[in-house]
């Protein structure tokens, strides 16, 4: 059975669009009072906008969660101004392709700084409070959804450095799982295939041709596909874990 999330918090980062956003509308529907993190405010002025006219709770944090310190009070206000944290979903993230030869490394860095560093960052601040939260929520379960990539599980000429970010997501993952998994904060990894969101738009003009070459051949997942995904994960019973989840287009 599905279960309300009423009376709990939840973060989300990259909540500005696509994955992020349609997360922080779906753990909404749920009953959850979400914090929704991003550098865009306009848009997360927006979604926090629709969220309360349908009647849940919204705060909304501007930040720039590569910088450690903003990454630690984003977290600190949430807590501050929402009362608790029960969830993160960490989904904020980059993906900019090209062979390895002509890499421009301001391009490896952007990935290692959004897809590792921040991720990093989130999950250390917020692991004290889901650890809080597991011992004195009425559901008595924390999780931490980390929002990975097929890119995390299969390596691919022409994303090294992406598969790299991703690969180390999911290792940290499993390994903060083994730690806290007695106290009942669950963390899951989620492995979307390829999905109609502004990730691919920020390569270079001339990769781009070869990314639209390769997925206008089949229909694409949309972002409330994962969103739901994540909703499963984080409503299942205490005793149930989903430690990992790929979700992939049918013709992928």
């Amino acid at each position: 059975m599905t279960e309300r999330l009423d009376g709990t918090v939840a973060l989300i980062t990259g909540a500005s669009s696509g994955i992020g956003a349609a997360t922080a509308t779906a753990l909404a529907a749920r009953g959850a009072a979400v914090a929704v993190v991003a550098r865009r405010r306009d848009r997360l002025d927006a979604l926090a906008a629709g969220i309360r006219e349908a009647g849940g709770r919204a705060l909304v944090l501007e930040a720039d969660i590569t910088d450690e310190s903003q990454a630690t009070d984003a977290v600190a206000q949430t807590v501050s101004e929402l009362g608790r944290l029960d969830t993160l979903v960490n989904n904020a993230g980059v993906m900019l392709l090209g062979p390895v030869e002509s890499a421009p490394l301001d391009e490896w860095q952007r990935m290692v700084d959004i897809n590792l560093s921040a991720f990093l960052f989130m999950a250390h601040a917020s692991l004290p409070h889901l650890l809080r939260a597991a011992q004195d929520s009425p559901r008595r379960v924390a999780d931490m959804v980390n929002i990975s990539s097929t890119a995390g599980r299969f390596p691919g000429a022409g994303r090294a450095v992406y598969n790299a970010t991703k690969h180390a997501m999911n290792g940290f993952s499993d390994a903060l799982r083994q730690e806290v998994n007695k106290r009942h904060v669950r963390v899951s990894l989620v492995e979307p295939g390829a999905t109609g969101t502004e990730l691919t738009t920020h390569n270079r003009e001339e990769i781009m041709a070869g990314i639209q070459a390769q997925i206008g051949s089949f229909e694409m997942l949309h972002a409330e596909d994962i969103a739901d995904a994540i909703e499963y994960i984080v409503t299942r019973p205490r005793r149930v874990a989903v430690n990992e989840m790929l979700v992939r287009p049918t013709e992928q």
